[in-house]
C-alpha cells in the first residue's frame, strides 16, 4: 500500500458507512463554484465530527473557521432540534456562501454565521457572557491556534469537547527548526495543552483523501 491508496482506502469507508447526503454532497461543488479552496474535511472526517458531537450530547457547538459550511453542516446534523451552532468566518465572500449551503441543507434555524476576525469575535462572546458550548471544533489560522484554545476554554464547561484540526501537518510539527509560521503556531498549541491543567488532551495522526494529517481532542475537566 502507498500514499496512492489511501484516497481509496476513505471511499471504500465512505461507500459502507455513509449514508449519501444531497445536501452535504451538494455543498463541495458549490463551494468550488464559488472559488473556494477545496480544504475542507473530509467527509469521514466530516462523519466523525457529527459523531463525536453527539456524543457528548451537544446542544450548544462552537465552530471556529466556517470556510463554505461543510464541516458546519456535519456538525449541525448532531444537533437536536433546539440546538444551537455558532460559527466564525474572517472572509465575507466565504461566509456569504455557507450561508447559502446552511440553509439548503435546512439548518438556517440552527447556525449562525459570525463574521469578522476570530480571535475579537471570541473575545466579545466573552465579554457578552455567552452561554458555555458543549462542543468546539477550530479549523482557522494555526497561527492563533493558542488564543482560540484560551477562549474555547472560557467559552467551556466541565465536560466539554474540543477538536483542532490540521495539527500534523505533515510531520513538520517534530522538526523544530521549521519556520513555517502555522507549523509554528501547531507546536504552540501543543505546548499550551501539555501546560493546561484545566483539559485531558491527545492527538491522532490521519492519513486519507486529506493526505497526512491528525486531530487534537481535548474534554474540559
Amino acid at each position: 500500500m502507498s500514499e496512492a491508496d489511501w484516497p481509496a482506502v476513505d471511499d471504500y469507508i465512505a461507500g459502507h458507512l455513509l449514508k449519501g447526503d444531497a445536501a452535504i454532497e451538494g455543498v463541495i461543488a458549490a463551494n468550488a463554484s464559488a472559488g473556494l479552496p477545496a480544504i475542507d474535511v473530509s467527509a469521514t472526517q466530516g462523519k466523525m465530527l457529527r459523531l463525536l458531537a453527539r456524543g457528548v450530547g451537544a446542544r450548544r457547538i462552537l465552530e471556529i473557521g466556517t470556510l463554505g459550511g461543510y464541516s458546519t453542516i456535519w456538525l449541525a446534523g448532531a444537533l437536536p432540534a433546539d440546538g444551537r451552532l455558532v460559527t466564525l468566518e474572517l472572509d465575507a465572500h466565504h461566509a456569504e456562501v455557507a450561508r447559502g449551503n446552511i440553509a439548503r441543507a435546512g439548518f438556517a434555524e440552527r447556525v449562525e454565521v459570525r463574521l469578522g476576525r476570530a480571535v475579537e469575535t471570541l473575545q466579545a462572546m466573552i465579554d457578552a457572557g455567552e452561554a458555555p458550548f458543549d462542543f468546539v471544533f477550530v479549523d482557522a489560522d494555526k497561527e492563533s491556534c493558542v488564543d482560540y484554545l484560551r477562549a474555547a476554554l472560557v467559552l467551556s464547561r466541565p465536560g466539554t469537547m474540543i477538536v483542532f484540526d490540521n495539527v500534523v501537518r505533515e510531520g513538520a510539527i517534530v522538526d523544530p527548526t521549521n519556520t513555517d509560521p502555522r507549523v509554528r503556531g501547531t507546536r504552540a498549541l501543543f505546548e499550551a495543552m501539555a501546560a493546561e491543567p484545566r483539559i485531558s488532551a491527545t492527538a491522532i495522526q490521519t492519513v486519507g483523501a486529506k493526505k497526512w494529517d491528525g486531530f487534537a481532542l481535548a474534554i474540559v475537566d
